[in-house]
């Protein structure tokens, strides 16, 4: 049977990605999306009979209940993603984290399968040293970590979902973002040569943009076997302290100056290492290094010169 999928915020930086995705999957795909960043990250997909497109929000009940209707499964992306930008306004931050998930959740069958990424952002500031499991509990630092967690809590109690607690995602996108560690780091090193790392010990998980996309997919075709429950979904190879994650990066950029600053303090207090064993206990594995993605990122920020995703 063909799976029909409805996609909020599916131009997004994950979206663009995980849509393409889907498609090969042999799924149809409706995604809806307010497009604030002035993205065509899925011009390509267009003449793909299998795909459709809403320009539209995801707050927007009418609009929502139509297309809800139609799926078979809802993946909302649709968020204010990032402590800054959630910090920015966070009225609308709660409006489209939280706010637009009840819709969703309530305009649904209990048939319709909900696959939601929240975030690992949620373990806040643990020692480093004991790995996070799904059972460890949640004391997210900032209100998008708090949105998130509320959100998936609130799925959780309901039928039929799957929530994907996604650790920092890099990797190259049509929908570019240069604010997330890896990518950011990686940028620094291509474009500046330098860098200063304040709190270099600081630990999290990382995974592949494309690792991310598959998993989705893996939760759609075994949902019978994994509703109900979240899932930390991260690379078990991945789990590096800020000073690691540039020291693996200067290996491709030897020039690469860093600084590790004892004055001063990083806002992202973030600070915890994630066991990924229950989903590969459910099946899947990320399976992209840290290495590849970093070759990924250079050899795609050749192509970025100065152009939309970096103010100057």
């Amino acid at each position: 049977m063909i799976t029909r999928v409805l996609v909020t915020g599916g131009a997004g930086y994950l979206g663009s990605i995980l849509c393409d995705r889907l498609l090969e999957m042999g799924s149809h795909v409706t995604v809806v999306d307010s497009l604030i960043y002035r993205q065509n990250s899925l011009f390509h997909l267009c003449a793909n009979p299998r795909f459709g497109f809403f320009y539209g929000d995801a707050r927007d009940e009418q609009l929502m209940r139509r297309l809800i209707a139609q799926a078979d499964v809802v993946v909302p992306l649709a968020a204010v993603v990032g402590a800054p930008a959630c910090d920015r306004d966070p009225a609308f931050a709660r409006s489209v984290n939280l706010d637009a998930i009840r819709l969703i959740n309530r305009v649904r069958s209990p048939r319709q399968l909900v696959v939601y990424p929240t975030t690992n952002s949620g373990y806040g500031t643990q020692t480093g040293d004991v790995f996070c499991t799904e059972e460890t509990p949640l004391e997210p630092i900032s209100l998008y970590g708090q949105t998130k967690s509320q959100a998936e809590q609130e799925l959780l109690e309901s039928p039929n979902t799957v929530t994907l607690r996604l650790a920092t995602v890099f990797g190259m996108s049509p929908r570019m973002r240069l604010d997330l560690l890896v990518n950011h780091f990686v940028y620094t090193a291509a474009t500046d040569g330098y860098i200063v790392i304040f709190e270099k010990d600081f630990k999290r998980n990382y995974i592949h943009i494309r690792d991310v996309a598959d998993c989705f997919v893996h939760c759609i075709e075994n949902s019978k076997q994994m509703t109900g429950r979240p899932y930390n979904v991260g690379l078990d190879a991945a789990n590096l302290s800020k000073e690691e994650l540039a020291l693996k990066i200067k290996e491709f950029v030897p020039n690469f100056f860093i600084h590790f600053s004892e004055v001063g303090s990083d806002p992202d207090k973030r600070n915890y290492i994630v066991s990924n064993r229950r989903l590969r206990e459910a099946g899947f594995e990320a399976r992209r290094s840290l290495e590849e993605g970093i070759q990924e990122l250079l050899k795609g920020y050749r192509m970025i010169g100065c152009g939309p995703f970096k103010n100057a």
